[in-house]
Order: C-alpha cells, then structure tokens, then sequence
C-alpha cells in the first residue's frame, strides 16, 4: 500500500469502525426513554424499594447492597428523558421529567430520612456515607461517560446489559439516601456533599444525553430556535462552571491528602525506632495545613533526637510544622528510666561477681576431691601388692 494513502485509509478504517448509524434507531430509543419518565405504577414501587435497599446497605456499611439498590433505582429514566428533550427542543417532555424527576428526590429524601431517624444502628465508621460526600473532577468524568454509555445503549437495536454498568458507576439513589441520613441527623456536610454528588450525576448524564441527541439526530420536536439554543448553551456552560470547579478543588485536595498519606507511611514504616523510642502508632489530619500525630513510646527523645526525627521526616517532603509528637514514657520520667537501669546493671554486676566467686569455690573442691582419689588409688594398688606376692616377680624369687 502506498504510505502517501495510508492515513486516508486508516481514517476511513476508523470511520466505519465507529459508525453507529447501521446500529441504532432513534425512533424507538425516543419511545423508550418517553415512558420511563413517569412515576407511576412499577415504578413507584421499585422506588420504594430501592430507597429501602441503599439506606439499609449505607447504614450496615454493606458494598453489595448499595450496587442492588443502584441497579433497582428508576431515578435514570427521568434524567435521561431531560437531555432529550433538551436535545429535541420538546418542552412538554421537558417538564413532565423534571416533575417527576423532582417528585422523586423529594420522596427519596423523605423516606430515607424517617429510616435513618428510626434505625438503632450506628457505625463508627460509615465508610459507605463518607465516600459520597466529598465528590470529585472523577466523579464529574464517571458520570459524563456513564451518560453517554446509556443513550448509545437505549438508541442501539440490540439491547445488551450497558444500562445496569451504567446504574452502578453513576450511582443515583445513594447519594440521595446519604443526604436523607444528614438530614435526619442535621449534619449539612453529609446533606450538601451527597446532594452535590447526585446534581453532579444528574446533570452531567443529562449533557452527556443532549451531545448523544444531537450526534445521532433524533428527531426534533420542533424546528430550533437560534436565539433560544444560544441561551441555552449560555446557560449550560454557566452551570457546568458552577459544578465543575468545586469538584476539581475537591479533586485537587483529595489528591495532596493520598500524597501526604503516602509520605507519611513510608516515613513511619522505615523510621519507627528513633534512638530508644518507637514510633507505635500515628494520626492524620487531613484537609487544610494536613498534620501527622506522631504517638512515641519508650524513652523520652532528647533535643537532638527530636531535630533527628524532624530532619528525617523532611527527606520524607514532610514539614515539621505538620508534625507533632506524643509521647508516653510508661508513667515514669528519664531520671526513674536512667535509675532503674543503673539498678539493673549494678545487680548484674553482683550476679555475675558472685558467679565468679562460686566457680572458684567449687574448683577448688573439686581439685581436693581429686587429690583424695588418686591417693586412695596408690594405697589401694600398696594394699594389694603385699597381700599377692606373685603379682610381684621380684618379690616372689626372694
């Protein structure tokens, strides 16, 4: 093949590599996506039942049944239906998905509120609820890609199971339910930080609905409006602005805090024993300044050890402003840990002089005992020399 046309080729390759239009049909995804917006009948039910399922996952701290309750909830139908009627210009269908969409946070919030207001369970570490309450740039990419995953799957002929991946990572119904736990608990860190998760979701599969309308030309409701589009796409770079900004903060501090913790634990990990004090245990404090609690126990650190101790821990990148130290000596001050050791050591010394001492004694014993049986031996040997004369020769021939 000629290198002067291979990159024709290729672009021609890739084009009909990726051409959607043999695959998809709009016609139907716009029924689809009509009838999922009402909440009426199952759906009323299955709402019900998926506020149940991630409140109870999110209060018992349990991974598998939050991902049950994002495949149950219907809150996607809604979301959806509002980029595309955005993207076809429909109003009608505009409002009825708000309405219903609306209708169902409130519910969502009512509900899980009064469940976490009854329920006798309390952990001490919800994991679960703090995971959604601190979103992120990550979060705003997932649910992007996660919107445009889920109308290419309701405009393609053959349905497969993108639609439940894409419940599970854009994950609807927690941050709701997480927000009805602040509520019914006035904590507005977890109610603001969850209801700024599902806004993030919620709008940004709603931009990734309307890009995915308008790529595969659906058809429009009503012939557009110049003027009324440049509103519009006014008004939606104003609010992505609005919510992306915070999340890239977010971002950017969650990244300096997992860097600070990683600093952190190597330090500690390869500098626990400084001098005659270890390092047992230590406490992080994230967010604005990030400082470590370093817990010391053993002997308290002089002067030098401690500037030893700070001059490590900024060959770490770890400031000693970051740092401070605990330490437990056991009850006792250096001079109790000095004398009982000069105790210690002068027992030794007693122990190991008497030692000496009882060897000498015994040697010398045993050095008599010795005398004793070779003396014994040579009267012995005398003794039965006289009483045998034949054991002698010269004796005998005398």
């Amino acid at each position: 093949m000629d290198r002067k046309n291979f990159p024709k080729v290729a672009q021609r390759y890739l084009r009909q590599l990726a051409d959607l239009r043999e695959h998809i049909d709009t016609d139907a995804a716009a029924r689809q996506i009509q009838s999922g917006i009402w909440f009426k009948g199952p759906n009323v039910w299955i709402l019900a039942f998926s506020i149940i399922i991630a409140s109870v996952g999110l209060n018992v701290n349990s991974t598998a049944v939050i991902i049950g309750a994002m495949l149950v909830s219907p809150l996607m139908g809604p979301i959806i239906g509002i980029g595309l009627s955005i993207g076809t210009d429909d109003m009608d269908l505009l409002k009825n998905a708000a309405k219903n969409l609306l209708v169902m946070v409130i519910i969502s919030l009512i509900v899980s509120s009064l469940y976490f207001l009854v329920s006798p369970l309390r952990q001490n570490n919800p994991t679960e609820l703090l995971a959604r309450t601190s979103p992120t740039i990550y979060d705003v990419l997932i649910a992007f890609f996660g919107g445009c995953a889920g109308i290419i799957e309701n405009a393609r002929k053959e349905k497969g199971t993108v639609l439940s991946g894409v419940a599970i990572a854009t994950a609807l119904m927690p941050p709701l339910c997480t927000a009805g736990y602040g509520l019914s608990h006035l904590n507005f860190h977890y109610f603001f930080g969850a209801m700024y998760l599902f806004l993030i979701n919620g709008i940004f599969i709603t931009m990734a609905t309307y890009i995915f309308v308008r790529y595969l030309h659906f058809k429009k409701h009503s012939e557009g409006d110049f003027a009324g589009d440049n509103r519009r796409r006014r008004l939606a770079s104003a609010l992505l602005v609005a919510f992306i900004v915070p999340s890239v903060i977010s971002a950017i501090v969650m990244i300096r805090d997992n860097n600070f913790e990683r600093k952190v634990d190597s330090f500690i990990q390869e500098n626990r024993i400084i001098g005659k004090t270890y390092i047992y245990d230590y406490r992080i404090e994230k967010g604005r300044g990030r400082k470590v609690e370093l817990r010391i126990a053993g002997r308290p650190m002089s002067g030098t050890e401690s500037k030893q101790l700070m001059d490590l821990a900024q060959s770490y990148g770890i400031k000693d402003t970051q740092i401070s130290m605990r330490e437990h000596s056991i009850g006792v001050t250096r001079e109790d840990l000095d004398a009982f050791a000069s105790s210690i050591y002068s027992k030794l010394a007693t122990l190991i002089s008497n030692r000496d001492t009882t060897i000498a004694s015994l040697k010398s014993q045993l050095d008599s005992v010795k005398s004793l049986l070779e003396a014994r031996d040579t009267s012995l040997q005398s003794t039965d020399a006289e009483k045998n004369p034949l054991s002698n020769p010269t004796q005998a021939v005398e």
